[in-house]
C-alpha cells in the first residue's frame, strides 16, 4: 500500500476557494478550547517567575530589565511558537498527525539501510522527547492549577493556606472525570476560552494605557540589548521566560485533531496578540509600581473582578491540564502501537472526535504523580524550574528532528538548513543549558522521569525482540506445521466450525494453534491464521485494511489473513472480518459463530545474556500492565480461547 504523506485534495475541495475552504470557524473555537490552553495561561506565571526574589540567580528590578524582560519574551515566543512551531514544524506531519511521535514515524518510513545509525540515534532523541512529555504531562496540571487558585492570595491573604488542598480537589477531580471523556464538555472549551483570551487582552489593554511607553518593548533591540549587555543576567532569567512558551508542543501534537489551518488561525488572530497584550500590560504595570510584581497577572485585573478572574483563570488551566492530559493518553498509545510500551488498554470517548481516548493506567500514573507534586512544591514558583526543563528539551529535539527530515526527505537546500537549523538550535540549546543551570532547584525532576520513561520504553522494545525471536522459534513454521498434519498419528480430527488464531505473522503456526494440535489433536474445519500490522501511518482506509494469503492451503480450509492498522487506531478484529469479501474467503469465516484462539505468554527471566538483570526484571514487570488481549482486540469472551505457553528471556 502506499503510504506516502502526500495526499490529493478531496472531491469535495475542488474549485471551491481557497478563501471559503481554508478553515471553519467552528474547528477554530474547538482548537482554541484544546490545542492553546497551556500556552494561554503561561502570562500567569511567567513574568512573576522572572522577577521572583527567591530565585537563586534573580533579576534586579529595575526600568532597563523590565523592558528587556518583556522584549525578550515576545521575541522568544515569535521565534519559538510562530517561527518553528507555526511556520515551520507543522508542515511535517504524519498524514494529517503531528507531534513528536510522528516525527519518529517520519523517520521510520523515510530511512534507509544507509543511514541505519543516524535514524536510530535520532529516533533515540525522539523516543527521549516523548519520555520528556510524559514529564511535562505531570508538571503542567500541578503548574497551571497552583498558579490560578494562588490568585486567592490576592483577593484574600488569609486563604492562603487553602491554596494546596483545593488545588489538590480540582486535580483529583480532573482525574477522576476522565473515564467519561471530553465529547460534552469539550463543547463548552472552545467559548471558555475565547473569553479567557478576551478578558486578558482586554486586561493588558488596561495596563498599557496607563504606561503606553511599554510599547517601546515590541522592538528586538531591547531584547538583543538585555541579552548582550547583561547577558549574566538575561542567561540565567531564560530558564523562567521559556514559561511562555510552554504549550507550544501542543500546537503541533494536536494538529491532526483540528489541521493546521485552524491552529494557525487560532494562533495569529486571538492567542498571540491576546498574550502579547498582556504580557506588555503587566510590564507597564510593574513600571508603575514595583511592588506588583508579586503577582502581576491578577493585579493588572481590576479589584472588582479580581474574584471572577481567579475563577475563570482556574477553568482555563484546567483546560490546559486537559489539553495535556489528553496527550499523554495518545502518546502513550501511539507508543505501545509502534512497540515501545506494552498493550494498555484504551476506551474511546467520543464517536466524533477519534483523538479523544481515555486510558485507566496512565490516567492512574498521571493522577498520583500530580497530587504528589502538588504537596511537595506547594507552590508554582517551585515547580518553575522542573516546568522548563521539560519544554525545552522537547523543543531542542523536536527542532533537530525536523531540520533532518527537512534535508533528507524534502531536499532542502543545505545553506538554508544550516542557516535556519543554527539559529532555531541556537535559542534552544540557550534555553536548554539555562534550564541546566536549575538541576538541584528542581529541573531535575523532569529528567528523571524522563530517564525512567526512556528506560522503560528502551527496555520493552529490547525485550520484546527477543520474545519475539524466542517465539518465532517455539512456534516453528507454519508451512511445515500444515504439510504434516494430513500424517499425524493417530489422524487429527477435523471439527465443524471457524477457528481464528492470532498470530505475528503468517511464517510462523500460532502457538495455540500448535497446542491445540499437539495436546487436543483436534482442529476446525476452517482455520484463519490471523496478523495485526500496525504500520507507521495515523489511520488505514478500509479499502486497503485487508490482506489474504490462501498460503497454497485453501482445499484444506486454512488461510492466513493479514489486518493493517495505522498506530492510532484500536485494533477491532471482528470488524475486520466482517469486511471480507465472502468469495475472497471461499465464505469459510462465520464471524458470529467462530471461535477465536489467543497464545498468553508467561514471561521468566533465563540465564542467557540478551538483557542485564535488571532490564530483564523491568520488563517482566512493564508486561503486567499489557491489557486483557480479548478485551484490546474487542473479542466476545464467551468464543476466546486462551491458551500458555512459557518463554524465558
Amino acid at each position: 500500500m502506499d503510504t506516502s504523506s502526500e495526499t490529493a485534495a478531496p472531491l469535495s475541495t475542488v474549485g471551491v476557494p481557497e478563501a471559503v475552504r481554508a478553515v471553519r470557524l467552528g474547528v477554530v473555537v474547538a482548537a482554541l478550547g484544546v490545542v492553546f490552553g497551556d500556552i494561554g495561561t503561561s502570562p500567569i506565571y511567567t513574568i512573576q517567575t522572572v522577577f521572583n526574589p527567591d530565585d537563586p540567580h534573580p533579576v534586579p528590578l529595575n526600568t532597563a530589565n523590565i523592558y528587556g524582560i518583556v522584549s525578550l519574551i515576545f521575541w522568544s515566543v515569535m521565534t519559538i511558537v510562530t517561527l518553528t512551531y507555526v511556520t515551520l514544524v507543522m508542515h511535517a506531519d504524519n498524514d494529517g498527525e503531528g507531534g513528536i511521535m510522528a516525527l519518529i514515524t517520519l523517520l521510520r518510513r523515510w530511512g534507509g539501510a544507509q543511514r541505519e545509525r543516524t535514524l536510530a540515534t535520532l529516533a533515540a532523541l525522539g523516543i527521549f522527547g516523548a519520555a520528556l512529555f510524559f514529564g511535562d504531562s505531570m508538571i503542567t496540571p500541578a503548574m497551571s492549577v497552583l498558579s490560578a487558585v494562588e490568585g486567592l492570595k490576592v483577593v484574600q491573604p488569609s486563604l492562603g493556606d487553602w491554596i494546596v488542598p483545593i488545588t489538590a480537589v480540582i486535580i483529583f477531580v480532573l482525574f477522576a472525570v476522565q473515564r467519561y471523556g471530553t465529547a460534552t464538555v469539550g463543547r463548552l472549551f472552545g467559548p471558555v476560552m475565547i473569553v479567557w483570551f478576551a478578558s486578558i487582552g482586554a486586561c493588558g489593554v488596561k495596563g498599557i494605557i496607563g504606561h503606553p511607553e511599554i510599547l517601546k518593548a515590541l522592538s528586538p533591540t531591547y531584547a538583543l540589548a538585555f541579552m548582550s549587555s547583561h547577558f549574566d543576567i538575561a542567561f540565567f532569567a531564560l530558564a523562567a521566560v521559556v514559561l511562555s512558551v510552554t504549550g507550544a508542543e501542543a500546537l503541533y501534537a494536536d494538529m491532526g485533531h483540528f489541521g493546521r489551518r485552524a491552529i494557525t488561525w487560532g494562533w495569529l488572530f486571538l492567542v498571540l496578540p491576546a498574550c502579547a497584550l498582556n504580557y506588555l500590560g503587566q510590564g507597564a504595570l510593574v513600571l508603575g509600581d514595583e511592588s506588583a510584581v508579586s503577582a502581576p497577572f491578577f493585579l493588572l485585573t481590576p479589584g472588582w473582578a479580581q474574584l471572577p478572574m481567579v475563577l475563570l483563570a482556574t477553568a482555563a488551566t484546567v483546560i490546559a491540564s486537559q489539553a495535556v492530559i489528553t496527550g499523554a493518553y495518545s502518546v502513550a498509545s501511539q507508543a505501545a502501537r509502534l512497540g515501545y510500551l506494552p498493550r494498555l488498554r484504551i476506551t474511546h470517548t467520543s464517536e466524533s472526535t477519534i483523538g479523544q481516548i481515555y486510558v485507566p493506567w496512565i490516567n492512574g500514573l498521571l493522577m498520583v504523580a500530580v497530587l504528589i507534586l502538588v504537596f511537595a512544591f506547594r507552590s508554582s514558583a517551585a515547580l518553575a524550574y522542573a516546568f522548563g526543563m521539560a519544554v525545552t528539551g522537547t523543543i531542542t529535539i523536536t527542532t533537530l528532528l525536523f531540520f533532518y527530515i527537512a534535508r533528507t526527505r524534502w531536499r532542502t537546500p543545505l545553506w538554508l538548513v544550516v542557516i535556519g537549523a543554527g539559529f532555531l538550535l541556537l535559542v534552544d540549546l540557550m534555553f536548554l543549558t539555562a534550564n541546566l543551570t536549575k538541576l538541584v532547584h528542581g529541573a531535575w525532576l523532569p529528567l528523571l522521569i524522563a530517564v525512567v520513561a526512556f528506560t522503560v520504553m528502551t527496555t520493552w522494545q529490547r525485550g520484546q525482540e527477543i520474545v519475539t525471536r524466542a517465539r518465532e522459534q517455539a512456534e516453528g513454521p507454519l508451512r511445515e506445521f500444515v504439510d504434516h498434519l494430513a500424517d499425524r498419528q493417530p489422524p487429527l480430527l477435523r471439527i465443524a466450525g471457524t477457528a481464528v488464531f492470532l498470530n505475528r505473522g503468517k511464517e510462523t503456526t500460532p502457538l495455540a494453534m500448535r497446542a491445540n494440535v499437539e495436546h487436543n489433536r483436534v482442529l476446525h474445519e476452517h482455520v484463519v491464521s490471523m496478523a495485526i500490522d500496525t504500520l507507521p501511518v495515523p489511520r488505514v482506509p478500509d479499502s486497503e485494511r485487508t490482506e489474504i494469503d490462501a498460503l497454497g492451503y485453501a482445499e484444506d480450509g486454512l488461510i492466513h489473513l493479514t489486518a493493517h492498522f495505522g498506530y492510532m487506531e484500536k485494533p477491532d478484529i471482528l470488524g475486520v472480518l466482517r469486511l471480507l469479501d465472502p468469495a475472497e474467503t471461499e465464505g469459510m469465516i462465520t464471524v458470529d459463530d467462530a471461535s477465536y484462539f489467543l497464545s498468553k505468554l508467561e514471561l521468566t527471566k533465563g540465564t542467557a545474556p540478551t538483557m542485564a538483570r535488571w532490564r530483564k526484571q523491568l520488563f517482566i514487570a512493564t508486561s503486567y500492565i499489557t491489557a486483557d488481549a480479548a478485551d484490546y482486540f474487542g473479542l466476545p469472551p464467551d468464543r476466546t480461547v486462551v491458551m500458555g505457553s512459557r518463554i524465558e528471556i
